[in-house]
């Protein structure tokens, strides 16, 4: 589907296998779920408009000065999501930041709404879901639906890990979404886990497992 960019970058895919590790500490979760984040991201970026500000000057001449022309959200999704917001904010650093609260309920893997303060009216032209794990895409439905709903007008969902089935599902549903993945895996087993998957997120990032 052509709305899923997988990274091809032999650092994304050499940090997957390092992060896959059961034996790491959570410091170093921290820093390889990191250092993905910066190589999806500069895929996430590389379409963004520029446009002309000013004329300045440089040590030798003067020249034209450029920005980015929209405006961005990051939207981390609670908690995994904020092992991502570092990378991101290093790419966009004027970006709104606004955090979803959603978790899995264990019985059902239904997406369960927690925490939402977005603000009344969209005031961005685009944002950029930051989510590590997808498995069923039951949680990256929900919050996609969340940011539709507040009226943003362009979407991208940057994640780590994704299982095959579920990162399918989410393209199929939202064609006008771009996904931007270090690695598909093939098996989500009955109780909704990628194998052989990166754990959970939030328990590795935060030493709470």
């Amino acid at each position: 589907m052509s709305n899923i960019i997988v990274s091809q970058h032999p650092l994304a895919r050499q940090k997957i296998s390092a992060l896959r590790l059961a034996a790491n500490t959570s410091q170093q979760a921290r820093e390889l779920t990191d250092g993905i984040g910066r190589l999806l991201m500069y895929e996430a970026t590389k379409d963004l408009d520029l446009v002309r500000t000013s004329t300045e000057q440089s040590p030798i001449g003067p020249y034209e000065a450029e920005a980015i022309a929209k405006t961005h959200a990051l939207v981390p999704i609670l908690r995994s999501g904020l092992g991502l917001l570092n990378a991101a904010s290093d790419f966009l650093p004027d970006a709104q930041v606004h955090h979803l609260g959603l978790f899995r309920e264990e019985s059902t893997l239904l997406p369960v709404e927690y925490y939402n303060k977005l603000p009344r009216k969209c005031t961005v032209d685009e944002c950029i879901v930051l989510d590590p794990m997808i498995a069923t895409g039951g949680t990256a439905d929900a919050a996609i639906q969340i940011l539709k709903t507040w009226g943003v007008p362009k979407i991208k969902f940057v994640a780590v890990c994704v299982s095959k089935s579920g990162i399918e599902r989410l393209a199929r549903e939202h064609p006008d979404v771009q996904f931007f993945v270090a690695v598909v895996d093939k098996v989500l087993n009955e109780q909704g886990f990628v194998v052989p998957g990166i754990g959970d997120c939030g328990d590795r990032l935060n030493n709470t497992a």
